[in-house]
């Protein structure tokens, strides 16, 4: 490990001679400056690791320098030393962001103390995290060997969503390595675990599944409508469980969170499929029987998602709830967003309000854009923290935000979650087969047995037929689905973008979270 660098500045620094060998014995470069003015000159030119510095000095006071120091590097850590415990310096230092303070005079062992935690912190947290890791390795390894049923998946899954973000705190690519490696794992058996379970979930004669896109509304939504309580039901399109994690501490600033649970996405994991099951209470082979001017199949023109509100009305009257005062709002452009801000008071009145965030198709609306999309989220890492920023700076923010005093209940949720594709799969098929990556339908497909889960009769999946000898597809892990001919430049331009219909942990276990007002 290299020297770590300190910057002491202290008027009286000829007092703390001993001080500074003390810390030079213990492996440190000490720079020291007299005032600071000399400080900040000697921070723009200079690589330091921690500054130490006294409050009290003529000229430019300790926090006037912080200040000046902030503006030239944000993240440099510095520790006031200050002779008296005034509150108001202490408030003002912290609302300065000081990493650290101590009160005069100080014990060598004080000072290094601080720097070792400072310093080393990154690094003491890597290391722990590996070590941690590497232990919950084996009991992960046993879990995925254990034959789980549907709730030890959403567990594994949990799990793994935890490990990935603890993982960001250890530098170690090995660790990293061996981490993709156990998820690819748990997605190999996932697959296996679905392409044997699922036609019985969606079974008319089903006795025992998860809850599932169709039953969402009915167990774990209305179950807390309550008289005079208004209750929010605000389904992000497209939110993987580790997206939620990243802004799980924006909503935790405003709201109570209750309950972070999952639940499974039917398949295709496609929001023309999913969230209109999510509203119609119903699969998608009901819907088309139910309303069949509504629903769409994939070949048909036209919108796929034009009747959520509809499905949503007629599930509330079916479960005998039809006297709700209910509305729902779809945003699919930021004019929207602001809308429904301005809005948010009068959405009080009612019992039932229904709010549909299109996030993903805002963040990559155009296919233009998907260029810009696969620079900024190359990899899951960048994608939360986009996630994280948009979500941060978006009207739903502020819509929730204004409401956020009041007595309230809100579930948030989502229709599906993606996967990041990085292994193509040839399928053949006809000219009316979909074009979609993940899952295909057509008639006289060639695919790869081993690749998907493939459904000759559609209706085993609760799906509607479209054509005449029908077949859906769906492929497993990060594989996308491509045509032979332009192979190369469809392989090239879809590899390791986020795409979502098929069958992986990240895109069929989604968060279901439930909140109140604090």
């Amino acid at each position: 490990m290299s020297t770590a660098k300190i910057l002491w500045v202290d008027d009286e620094i000829d007092s703390l001679t001993s001080q500074i060998m003390f810390l030079e014995n213990k492996g440190y470069e000490i720079e020291t400056k007299t005032n600071g003015f000399d400080a900040v000159e000697y921070v723009k030119e200079n690589i330091v690791d921690v500054v130490l510095m006294d409050e009290s000095m003529p000229g430019l006071t300790g926090l006037q320098t912080l200040q000046q120091m902030k503006e030239v590097n944000s993240n440099l850590p510095v520790v006031l030393i200050t002779k008296n415990e005034a509150e108001n310096i202490m408030d003002e230092a912290i609302g300065s962001q000081i990493s650290d303070y101590l009160i005069k005079p100080v014990n060598p062992n004080q000072v290094w103390l601080s720097l070792k935690k400072l310093i080393d912190n990154k690094r003491l947290i890597a290391e722990k995290t590996t070590s941690a890791y590497q232990q919950e390795f084996r009991s992960l390894f046993m879990a995925l060997n254990d034959n789980p049923d549907y709730n030890a998946w959403m567990d594994i899954y949990k799990k793994l969503v935890y490990w990935e973000l603890e993982m960001k705190k250890s530098d170690s690519p090995e660790m990293q390595e061996v981490f993709q490696t156990q998820k690819q794992e748990a997605n190999t058996e996932f697959f296996k675990f679905i392409s044997k379970n699922y036609a019985s979930w969606v079974s008319p004669k089903s006795t025992d599944g998860p809850i599932m896109s169709h039953t969402l509304l009915k167990y774990k939504v209305l179950p807390h409508l309550e008289k005079g309580v208004p209750l929010f039901f605000v389904l992000i399109d497209n939110l993987r469980f580790d997206q939620w994690k990243a802004i799980q501490p924006i909503f935790a600033e405003s709201f109570r969170i209750h309950e972070e649970e999952t639940f499974y996405s039917i398949l295709p994991t496609a929001t023309q499929y999913a969230r209109n099951a999510i509203f119609a209470g119903l699969l998608p082979i009901d819907i088309e029987k139910q309303f069949s001017q509504q629903w769409k199949n994939d070949d048909e023109e036209g919108g796929k998602n034009l009747f959520e509100e509809e499905f949503l009305r007629a599930q509330i009257k079916r479960l005998g709830k039809g006297d709700l005062k209910i509305s729902y709002t779809k945003i699919t452009n930021n004019h929207d967003g602001q809308k429904m801000v301005d809005n948010m008071h009068n959405l009080m009145q009612n019992d039932l309000n229904v709010i549909v965030y299109n996030f993903v198709d805002m963040l990559s609306h155009a296919r233009t854009e998907m260029e810009v999309l696969k620079e900024l989220a190359g990899d899951e890492t960048s994608y939360r923290s986009i996630t994280q920023s948009w979500f941060e700076h978006s009207p739903l923010h502020q819509a929730l935000k204004k409401i956020a005093d009041k007595e309230l209940n809100m579930v948030v949720a989502t229709d599906h979650g993606s996967t990041r594709v990085k292994t193509p799969a040839k399928v053949i098929g006809d000219k009316q087969t979909t074009a979609n990556l993940r899952y295909k339908h057509g008639r006289n497909l060639n695919y790869e047995a081993r690749d998907v889960l493939a459904f000759k009769d559609p209706r085993e999946a609760g799906l509607p037929v479209p054509n005449v000898n029908s077949t859906f597809i769906f492929a497993k892990g990060d594989l996308f689905l491509c045509y032979p001919n332009n192979y190369n430049h469809f392989v090239n331009y879809y590899r390791n973008t986020f795409q979502h219909g098929g069958v992986s942990l990240e895109e069929m276990i989604v968060p279901v979270i439930r909140m109140t007002n604090k």
